[in-house]
């Protein structure tokens, strides 16, 4: 009895600590990401372009391009010509590791080596950056000799991303329409949600199963597949009734639409699980229906409500897509995805900004997931174990 006792005290012990760890893990692995973006928006656009923000506290390698100034200024010096100057030229001075003077071969001579360059011309370039471009007869041209060199720069750290930013033309009205979205989007398909939740798991009436059954169907149903056609009814309900198209109540609409499949689906698991000695001791006290709903089930179906919340207000937070077809892409109709994606350009090769605005997208929904996260997992799980 004692060792199957000490067994026992033995896998808990290691259980616990088992749990620890792959907890441990999955934080991290989801830690990560977000650090990443965070260094990331904060370095220099530069640094960001030529290494991970992993090296973002070592100096980091570049190789650029400089000119050393025109011929105009050279002067003859023992029978040759020589023009001086600096590969840096007025930017600040950093450490040269290698230079050459063809895109194919940037770094073809080491540093301090004076390079042949053809027809008796020659080019040293110090760690400082400073050049030394001679040749046996005199330069001509209006343009200097360019000149590709690797430097290694020192990390460095600036806000001038998030200035850039949370400071351009129109960020703070997308902002507000964002929240005008989100917001609606969020509360408006939970009351519906509710309520059919509560009447699929409590109320008997005829095609009840047939009803479950077709919610179960939309939640595979692909937002893509069903925009095209849901736009089409919705603008000739709006063209019906002679009212502009292009409107909160829309996007409103069409997001609760989206939502409300999963919304039922997941609150119906939950309340399908509460005691059913609640429901008929209200009914013997003479309680109806929504009473019953209101006064019992809606405060004891929080954690899951609040779940389904986070869900929905991440959804609708980084929607792009059908903001710009229900709401439009004007400048006082974008949302904060739509004017993010409006300052990265057509090319979208502004790094900086992109991890910047990456960052400033998920602070809001940071915050509301931190602040429901104690109902997360106890609204999605509670579901799962049916009441005695």
């Amino acid at each position: 009895m004692a060792q199957a006792s000490g067994n026992s005290a033995g896998k808990s012990f290691f259980g616990r600590f088992g749990v620890h760890i792959a907890v441990l893990i999955l934080v991290t692995i989801w830690t990560i990401p977000t650090l990443g973006i965070l260094v990331s928006s904060l370095r220099d656009k530069d640094q960001i372009i030529v290494s991970g923000w992993w090296n973002s506290f070592s100096s980091s390698t570049q190789t650029e391009a400089g000119r050393l100034p025109p011929p105009s200024e050279q002067v003859e010096k023992d029978g040759r010509f020589v023009i001086e100057g600096n590969v840096f030229g007025d930017g600040p001075v950093r450490q040269v590791s290698a230079f050459g003077v063809r895109s194919a071969a940037p770094t073809q001579y080491a540093v301090g080596e004076v390079a042949d360059l053809g027809d008796g011309v020659t080019l040293q370039v110090n760690e400082d950056g400073g050049a030394i471009l001679s040749s046996p007869i005199a330069f001509e041209g209006a343009r200097g000799q360019r000149v590709y060199y690797a430097s290694s720069a020192p990390p460095r750290f600036t806000t001038e991303n998030y200035e850039t930013v949370l400071f351009s033309e129109g960020i703070g009205r997308s902002f507000i329409n964002s929240l005008t979205v989100t917001v609606p989007a969020t509360i408006i398909p939970i009351m519906i949600a509710a309520f059919a939740a509560y009447a699929l798991a409590w109320m008997r009436f005829p095609g009840r199963a047939l009803i479950i059954a077709t919610i179960i169907g939309l939640l595979v149903v692909p937002l893509q597949m069903a925009l095209i056609p849901l736009l089409q009814l919705y603008n000739g309900v709006a063209l019906f009734f002679g009212v502009p198209s292009k409107t909160y109540l829309g996007i409103w609409l069409a997001h609760t639409g989206f939502g409300l499949p999963f919304a039922i689906y997941l609150l119906r698991s939950y309340m399908a699980g509460l005691p059913r000695e609640l429901m008929e001791s209200a009914r013997i006290d003479g309680a109806s229906d929504f009473e019953i709903f209101l006064k019992i089930v809606l405060p004891l179906s929080f954690p899951v409500l609040a779940s389904f919340a986070i869900f929905q207000f991440l959804w609708v937070w980084n929607d792009l897509l059908v903001a710009m077809v229900f709401l439009g892409s004007g400048s006082d109709q974008l949302v904060l995805t739509g004017k993010l994606n409006a300052l990265l350009g057509s090319r979208g090769g502004d790094w900086e900004i992109l991890t910047t605005s990456a960052f400033v997208t998920i602070i809001v929904p940071l915050i509301v997931f931190f602040s429901l996260q104690r109902y997360f997992v106890r609204g999605l799980l509670a579901g799962s174990v049916k009441g005695g």
